[in-house]
């Protein structure tokens, strides 16, 4: 397991999960981003209010840009300071994976879902995200019934012992 996949699982403080997105989507990769916030939107996540069930991810102008995510005012903020709820927000990857995702999306037909959003243990926001590919209502019946199966045979093999 990778150190990054272990401080994720360390920090527990998910502001936002999609699990929509693992039934609605084969994930074949996952990547870390740091994403561009202002003030008032760091102190509305760390109240645990965001949503990011309709969000996607898309290129844009030489980067990434999470759309559609909606991360609510800050109530305790002057009306002055406010951000907008949906605006456009810029991830920060290295050169490398961003090329490599913008790759996919534009070759392969495969769409950047965030995963989730996540403050790490040094108190910055990030962003799971999973390079997926849309799955049919066939795929989703099959995967339920994986699911049930495996449940099912882990509830006999406890009976067992």
């Amino acid at each position: 397991m990778s150190t990054k996949a272990t401080d994720r699982q360390k920090a527990q403080r998910y502001v936002a999960m999609n699990r929509k997105a693992r039934h609605d989507y084969f994930i074949t990769d996952t990547v870390e981003a740091g994403i561009v916030l202002e003030g008032t939107e760091v102190k509305s996540l760390r109240t645990g209010q965001a949503s990011i069930q309709e969000s996607f991810a898309t290129p844009k102008d030489g980067a990434l840009y999470l759309l559609n995510v909606y991360i609510p005012e800050y109530q305790q903020a002057g009306t002055h300071l406010q951000h907008e709820t949906r605006r456009a927000r810029k991830l920060l990857l290295h050169k490398r994976e961003m090329n490599k995702l913008m790759g996919a999306v534009k070759k392969e037909g495969m769409t950047l879902i965030p995963l989730g959003i996540y403050f790490n243990r040094r108190g910055i926001a990030k962003v799971e995200l999973g390079l997926g590919k849309g799955k049919h209502k066939s795929d989703k019946r099959e995967s339920i019934k994986q699911r049930d199966w495996q449940r099912d045979k882990a509830r006999i093999m406890r009976a067992r012992n």
